[in-house]
């Protein structure tokens, strides 16, 4: 399942909301909730639950909270990542444009290979040496809003580089708790009677996923616990003149194994892999002889593609591509199938199984939420 970036995606619920609080959407609303079903409410609030796919809130979710203000689905962007989905919920731009292709990302102007969000260099886990601003190039949407937003997300990130940069233009609330997370969404909501846009991100479920599985008792607790907090949000917000929407960056799907590149596949790498478990962008000496001995090892396990197809087959989105897009998503692309993951390891990173992935074009890890709710 590719993305649907011309009217039932992420980028498009952007551009919806962008335009109902008086700014110039990036790209076409969103079929499924257009800017004028907001356009007249006093606060629009926005919260982002990292990881809960569609199909995985038919299943677990039946009757809850979050379910029965379901409105439809959505696809998230390529790769169904949060590097490349959450940039685009700040900036309203596809990842062609804002260039962020996976949690491992090649910053040529650093000469490393660095993880996107946490701005640390791969295996060395050192502070990337680029200005963020260089590295995040696409504009926040926030300063072009006419009306006054607010960030609320977790403490241990609010001040990261990452954040600091994309959330420029907007007043910041830090929380550490469900229940903190709503008490600062009730804050921001009742600060004042002018209109407003509240952006607010919840990252639990994802981070359990990922150890545990998607559907481990462990995740599914963490669901449970965001459905609930979800319902508090909605009675605490009533007779507030608000639309609260919530979806998610990426859906989820479980692996058991991860294959790792033999000497005939990695002997050809000229850095590591970068981009994620089940999308690896890949930097090679020779394409076609890459494309060849890839093909080999893995089979029917994977796509192995020239790069420079998905981009022309539209994977990452329409726009201005990125100026240094073409050397983040290497010669050759890896397109995980099935359950498979694939991973390769450089010096001073620990080793772990992922049992929980995303970033791939399975409808799990593809469909989103629209949830939607007027108070």
């Amino acid at each position: 399942m590719l993305p649907d970036y011309a009217g039932g995606g992420l980028v498009n619920l952007v551009a919806s909301i962008v335009a109902s609080r008086g700014g110039q959407p990036r790209h076409r609303s969103a079929a499924a909730l257009p800017a004028t079903e907001l356009a007249d409410a006093t606060n629009v609030v926005l919260l982002i639950i990292d990881g809960l796919g569609d199909n995985l809130l038919a299943r677990q979710g039946r009757g809850g909270e979050l379910a029965r203000r379901r409105r439809a689905p959505l696809t998230s962007v390529f790769p169904s990542t949060t590097a490349s989905a959450i940039t685009t919920s700040y900036t309203g731009c596809s990842p062609l444009e804002h260039g962020l292709t996976g949690w491992y990302t090649y910053f040529g102007e650093a000469g490393y290979v660095a993880a996107a969000l946490p701005f640390r260099v791969r295996g060395e886990n050192s502070r990337l040496n680029l200005s963020p601003k260089d590295a995040y190039r696409a504009e926040p949407f926030f300063p072009g809003l006419p009306v006054r937003s607010i960030v609320v997300t977790e403490r241990r990130i609010i001040d990261s580089d990452y954040n600091v940069r994309h959330c420029e233009g907007a007043e910041r609330i830090a929380y550490e708790t469900a229940e903190e997370l709503v008490a600062g969404i009730e804050r921001a909501v009742k600060s004042s009677d002018e209109r407003k846009f509240i952006y607010a991100y919840w990252s639990h479920y994802d981070a359990t996923s990922h150890p545990h599985g998607c559907e481990s008792p462990q995740a599914l607790a963490e669901l449970a616990r965001i459905d609930a907090t979800f319902g508090r949000l909605t009675r605490i917000l009533s007779e507030t003149d608000s639309v609260i929407v919530a979806t998610a960056d990426h859906g989820f799907l479980d692996s058991d194994e991860c294959l790792e590149p033999p000497p005939s596949v990695a002997s050809q790498l000229r850095l590591p892999l970068c981009g994620e478990r089940r999308v690896a962008y890949c930097h090679v000496h020779s394409p076609g002889d890459f494309i060849k001995r890839a093909q080999d090892w893995l089979g029917e396990r994977a796509d192995v593609r020239p790069s420079r197809d998905l981009v022309d087959e539209g994977w990452f989105g329409s726009g201005e591509p990125h100026p240094r897009l073409a050397e983040r998503i290497g010669d050759v692309t890896l397109v995980m199938r099935g359950r498979h993951t694939v991973k390769d390891w450089t010096p001073g990173e620990p080793r772990h199984l992922h049992i929980g992935n995303h970033g791939g074009a399975s409808e799990d890890e593809m469909l989103i939420p629209l949830i939607v709710e007027r108070t």
